[in-house]
């Protein structure tokens, strides 16, 4: 059962994507759908959506995407054959913006010369 929920998974993200593409129109510089989750009885799928742009751009593009969401739905229940067409809820997905941070601080880290402090591990002498 869990293979096939993968399977559901990455479908509906292609699907989705696709129509996303096609359908809609940002100003933001990227929109991508991240992930798909699917309940396991096939009725809740949750979107995760990466926007690359500004905190403005970001709230258009969800706005545009719940929005859309009846029409998403409809077209997926003609191009994915499931027992149930699931209700989608966008969510945007921060790990690009989390894992941008995470570099800057290396690199401001780097640039500065301060090294943490390593501690040897118990199994060292």
């Amino acid at each position: 059962m869990k293979h096939r929920l993968q399977r559901v998974n990455e479908l509906i993200k292609r699907e989705l994507g696709e129509l996303i593409i096609r359908e809609c129109r940002f100003t933001a510089q990227l929109v991508t759908v991240r992930e798909v989750d699917v309940s396991p009885d096939l009725k809740q799928a949750h979107v995760y959506i990466s926007v690359i742009g500004s905190e403005a751009e970001r709230n258009q593009a969800m706005a545009t995407l719940h929005a859309s969401r009846v029409s998403f739905q409809n077209v997926l229940a003609k191009r994915v054959v499931l027992k149930f067409t699931p209700h989608l809820h966008f969510k945007i997905d921060e790990a690009a913006e989390r894992g941008d941070r995470v570099l800057n601080i290396l690199s401001e880290l780097e640039s500065t010369g301060e090294v943490p402090d390593e501690k040897p591990s118990p199994n060292e002498s």
